[in-house]
């Protein structure tokens, strides 16, 4: 945890007047919640697509659900639903951005549903960010593996549906005034 703390720093005095010693193990819980969810999104990403790799790669899609949700493994080089294949490289360097972003924020988080939409994110950013490390063609130009394929829509995996209800959750919260510092604001 001082590991942690080193990194990320410890809260400011707050309005209260009460200080570090006071706000720290609340900060502390907060973190360790953002850790905690975005470990587990990142785990269930990563081991949902060495599976598809490893058995369904190459092989006809699996039908869940009739014809309206199969899993299928591609190789996905652009952003979400494909677009963007020429700009890989971009995309790696907005998703490496994303989780500076969430680490430097990080150290002000004192909102436990702040700390669960942000470790939805980081845990899906670092999900795909290792495809594309990671994955052929290449270093920062990897392809990302999606196999979730619902009739009608773009093939996805866990680390999108993860950044998506990550930034459905902040949209949410936003609206509600909720700030990640764990103050409410009305507009």
């Amino acid at each position: 945890m001082a590991e942690v703390e080193r990194i990320i720093g410890t809260p400011e005095v707050g309005e209260d007047g009460t200080g570090p010693e006071a706000a720290a193990p609340r900060g502390r819980r907060r973190i360790v919640a953002l850790l905690v969810v975005a470990v587990l999104a990142y785990l269930l990403d990563l081991g949902s697509k060495m599976l598809v790799v490893a058995k369904l790669e190459h092989q006809p899609p699996i039908h869940i659900i009739g014809d309206l949700l199969k899993f299928e493994a591609i190789r996905n080089p652009g952003a979400a639903f494909g677009f963007g294949e020429a700009f890989t490289i971009i995309f790696t360097c907005i998703a490496a951005t994303v989780i500076v972003v969430i680490v430097r924020l990080a150290r002000k988080l004192y909102s436990l549903p702040w700390a669960i939409a942000l470790g939805l994110l980081l845990g899906g950013a670092l999900g795909n960010l290792t495809d594309r490390i990671f994955r052929s063609p290449g270093v920062f130009r990897g392809a990302v593996v999606d196999f979730v394929a619902p009739a009608h829509f773009a093939v996805f995996n866990l680390a999108d549906s993860a950044i998506v209800c990550g930034g459905i959750l902040i949209v949410l919260l936003s609206f509600k005034g909720l700030d990640p510092d764990g103050t409410v604001h009305k507009d």
